[in-house]
Parts: structure tokens; sequence; C-alpha cells
């Protein structure tokens, strides 16, 4: 059985060592570059109006500065939860959340233990447990406020386009969304006029918001109001299209949701199913299935079905989740 062990430890790790060999040795590909460098070419001599307008806006992405991926990178794990907690707009800690976290933890550890006996399936439940609830929890707070945030930005848009049209300055309609709407809207307009008020420019106080947020719908808030300041023309107007598009793309969402909504509820009980039927057999007759925990023939079974249940489930992922 150790021999069995082995050769499929071998087998894994020459398998993942391949897969990253050729995702390190393949390269561009020669194809897509030469589209890139006609499309460039493209941009810079045609007389387009739209094609003006396309080569801006990538100039404009392109000049953003990238500071999410600085703060939440590799070299900084705590920074990128601390930016994940501060999008939740509860006000959570990182010591609240690391607390919480090791406590589930400490506790689902001891009662797995204390009812299996077997110390490597505890700590790994504890591990699971302890780091996965509170990162659904976190996951769930931030993904609705920004549900929240998308259905209203339209409205503060809205508002924007009425406030220019009537004469008043950007910055100034920036404060009047900030003091009219509630809810995120409100709070996170209110962070950039504070931050215009202690002398910081407009595209810096933007920019440090929506390098915050990660949203694409105030990617394109941002982005409108950078071309516009490039390009020139009716800033009401744009804003007035934007909304518009935000409006689609907020029914474009709905619609995708339930037309998808079976699938994903079919996904979720296959997905669980083999989990609660696990449970109440072992809550039923824990005999039956106390050898899971020590056969060494029976935990790679286990690990076998979990892996190819986990495979099954991110396929069933992937085919129920559209983006667009």
């Amino acid at each position: 059985m150790g021999n069995m062990i082995q050769l499929i430890l071998m087998s894994v790790g020459m398998m993942v060592a391949m897969v990253l060999g050729y995702a390190a040795l393949s390269g561009p590909s020669a194809s897509k570059e030469g589209g890139r460098r006609l499309q460039s070419v493209r941009f810079r001599h045609s007389d387009s109006a739209m094609d003006k307008v396309e080569a801006q806006y990538r100039k404009t992405l392109a000049a953003r500065k990238p500071r999410t991926m600085k703060i939440a990178g590799s070299g900084s794990r705590m920074e990128a939860l601390e930016l994940r907690l501060h999008r939740t707009g509860k006000g959570w800690t990182l010591s609240q959340y690391l607390y919480f976290s090791g406590g589930l933890a400490l506790a689902v550890l001891v009662i797995v233990y204390l009812k299996t006996g077997a110390p490597l399936m505890a700590l790994g439940a504890g591990v699971l447990i302890g780091g996965g609830i509170p990162h659904m929890l976190v996951s769930r707070a931030i993904n609705k406020r920004v549900d929240n945030f998308t259905t209203r930005l339209p409205d503060a848009l809205d508002l924007l386009v009425r406030g220019l049209r009537s004469g008043l300055p950007v910055t100034e309609t920036l404060g009047v969304v900030a003091s009219e709407l509630p809810g995120p809207v409100g709070e996170e307009f209110k962070l950039v006029t504070d931050r215009i008020k202690v002398g910081r420019t407009m595209e810096d106080a933007l920019q440090d918001t929506a390098d915050r947020l990660n949203m694409p719908e105030f990617n394109f808030f941002c982005i409108t109001l950078a071309i516009q300041r490039e390009t020139g023309g009716n800033l009401a107007e744009t804003l007035s299209n934007l909304s518009d598009v935000l409006r689609k793309r907020a029914q474009m969402k709905l619609k995708i949701k339930a037309m998808s909504s079976e699938s994903k509820a079919s996904a979720y009980i296959v997905g669980s199913l083999p989990f609660i039927v696990f449970a109440l057999i072992y809550w039923i007759n824990p005999v039956y299935l106390s050898k899971f925990f020590v056969d060494e023939r029976l935990i790679i079974a286990g690990l076998g079905g979990l892996t190819w249940l986990g495979i099954g489930s991110f396929i069933m992922a992937k085919m129920v989740n559209f983006e667009i």
C-alpha cells in the first residue's frame, strides 16, 4: 500500500511539473501578437472618429496605475485581506477576522478529533472550515454591497447629468451625489469629495476609489471622465449614455441570473448531496463509516472521490457562470 501511495504522489507531481513547464515555455501566441500590432497601426493612422476614441480609451487604460495589484499582491497578503474587509463596508478589522477564523478552526478541530480520533482529518477540517466560512461571509458581504452600489450608480449618474446641465461644475455635482444618495454610492462619493477638498485632483481621487472597489461599472465612469477631459465634448450627454448602458447591463445580469437559476440549484444539490448522505449515515451508524478514517485504501478512495467531485463542481460552476 505504501508503494501505491508513493506512485500516486509521483504521478501527480509529474503532471503538475509538466503543466508548469508548458506554461513557462509556451510563450505568447504569434498570431495574437501580430493582430495586436496591426490594430495599433490602424488606431495610429486612422482618420475615423470611432478609432480615435478607442485609441484614447486604450491609452487611458494603459495610463491608469494598477495600485490594486500592488496592494493585493502576493508580497502582502495581509494588505489584500484588509482591502477585502474594507470593501464589505461593515467596519470589520483584521484582528477580528483572524481571531474569528482561529477560534472557529480550533473549535472544529477539537470536535472532529473527539468524534473520530483522526488527527489529520481533524486538522484538515479545522483549516478548511476555519478559513472557508469567514472567507465566504466576507465574499457575501462584498457581493451584497457591490450589488447595492451597481443598482444605485445609474441614479448617481442621472443626478450628475442634471447638475451639469444646470451649470454646476463636476466637483460640485459629486458633492451633491454624496449628500443626496444613501448607501454605498453616497459613502464612496463622499470619500471622493473629501480627497478633493484636501488637495487631491479629481482623477486621483476617483482612481483611489476605483482601485479599492475594483468594479467594472465604476471603472467605466472613471474612464469616461478621463476620455472626456482629453477629447472634449458634452460630458452631460456622455454620462447620460453611460447611465443607460449601465441600466441595460444590470437588466442583462438579472435575465442571466433568472435563466441560470435552475442549473445553479441543480449544481448545488448534486455537489452537496454526497456530503449530506455521508453525514447522515455517520450520524445513524458511525461504525459503518469509521474505517474511512483509519483504512488506507478507503482514505485513498475517499480522496479520489473528493477530487473528482471537486472537478465536477468546478465544471458545473463554469457552465452556469456568465460574464457580461
